[in-house]
């Protein structure tokens, strides 16, 4: 059964169940871009969840009580974010909220999380701050998340560039404004210089910014060998783009911003490029829910990372749930951060009680050949910078 109602700017409320409950549901929420530039990403979020959200119903659901999924879309923006995720905790009583895939959006839920003890797992906000406090160096207590962290993705960037592939000087051009883009240019700098690395050219823009041949021309000019992207995939697509256009053609690299829809926009650039992403497109562990999701939305999964992201924080906040006994925020807490070895799809789960980040997650290392992204190698890093 589904059932919607619209609240504010968007507001869709999901009654999941192929088996009939005689017990009030369990509510969670989820926060995703829908709409906007993120909304290839925070689509497919949302349908990950619903799937996972029907699959746990059809088994019996959680306790004995089914599971009602109530998703917002938030926009890309922080207002909204904070809007969606008050009216989740104060008027639709979710015990766990699922999302965002953005470090500044999940930032700025913070307090308001912690005031009513509802605990929120983010999918992609890779930047540290969003589950550690900067100030005191302490997990924020109602924060997590399932990705790996700016740092670890900066340090693979770097790693991978200087001693993998052997280039000893880099150009990196980054968002000054966005807590994403600024962390993983930060980390990279760090560790690639500290390895004997050089960042001959250190270059910036705004968000929303489409032409970036300026910077381009700078880079270029520089004698990189390599261009680093800590951006978005229409900025890095873009910039693939533009600098093919302007006859230069070094290694580009960049990180999990990417989409497949890179391909359509930056054509013959993409061929070569190197990502660092959270999964191999080629696992065969992916199969059976590509599947599920082409069976129930009648279309293939562009970003299956999103749909697998989703998917595995639902069935996460599920297994806390029936740990803790009782569908109450600060037990549900408790339960997420004492998960240790719980098997999701596409990891085994324990949690750092220190930062609130899976332990030891492995990156993929991927390469655009004949327009898909074929995987490399798993990647962890290993410098000390």
């Amino acid at each position: 059964m589904v059932k919607k109602r619209i609240i504010g700017a968007l507001m869709v409320l999901l009654v999941l169940s192929s088996v009939a409950f005689a017990a009030e549901p369990i509510k969670i929420g989820y926060v995703a871009n829908l709409t906007g530039d993120a909304a290839t990403w925070g689509v497919h979020e949302k349908n990950g969840a619903i799937i996972a959200v029907e699959e746990i119903n059809a088994a019996g659901g959680v306790l004995g009580r089914p599971l009602e999924l109530v998703v917002y879309d938030v926009k890309a923006k922080a207002e909204d974010a904070i809007s969606a995720v008050r009216r989740l905790i104060l008027e639709d009583k979710v015990v766990a909220i699922g999302g965002t895939n953005f470090s500044g959006l999940n930032i700025a839920t913070i307090p308001i999380i912690e005031q009513y003890k509802v605990p929120q797992i983010g999918s992609f906000p890779t930047n540290p701050a969003v589950t550690v406090d900067p100030e005191t160096g302490k997990a924020r207590p109602y924060s997590f998340r399932q990705c790996f962290t700016d740092p670890y993705q900066g340090k693979v960037f770097a790693e991978y560039l200087y001693n993998k592939l052997g280039i000893k000087e880099a150009a990196i051009l980054h968002d000054v404004g966005s807590d994403y883009s600024e962390g993983l240019t930060e980390f990279f700098i760090k560790t690639y210089t500290g390895l004997g690395g050089k960042v001959v050219s250190d270059q910036g823009f705004r968000g929303g910014d489409v032409d970036f041949r300026a910077q381009l021309t700078n880079a270029k000019n520089s004698g990189a060998k390599a261009l680093v992207m800590p951006n978005l995939y229409k900025e890095m697509a873009l910039m693939m783009k533009q600098a093919w256009e302007l006859d230069w053609k070094p290694v580009f690299i960049g990180g999990d911003g990417f989409s497949n829809n890179m391909f359509e926009i930056a054509g013959d650039a993409m061929e070569g490029s190197y990502w660092v992403y959270h999964l191999s497109f080629d696992d065969p562990i992916l199969v059976p829910l590509i599947e599920k999701y082409e069976a129930r939305f009648k279309e293939k999964p562009t970003e299956i990372v999103n749909v697998v992201a989703a998917y595995d924080i639902l069935y996460w906040i599920a297994d806390a749930i029936k740990r803790a006994g009782k569908a109450e925020g600060e037990a549900v807490r408790d339960a997420i951060e004492d998960t240790k070895g719980l098997q999701l799809l596409h990891f085994n789960l324990t949690v750092d009680k220190a930062t609130h980040n899976p332990l030891n997650k492995p990156a993929a290392i991927l390469q655009a050949q004949g327009g898909r992204q074929v995987y490399l190698e798993t990647y962890q890093p290993q410098s000390e910078f």
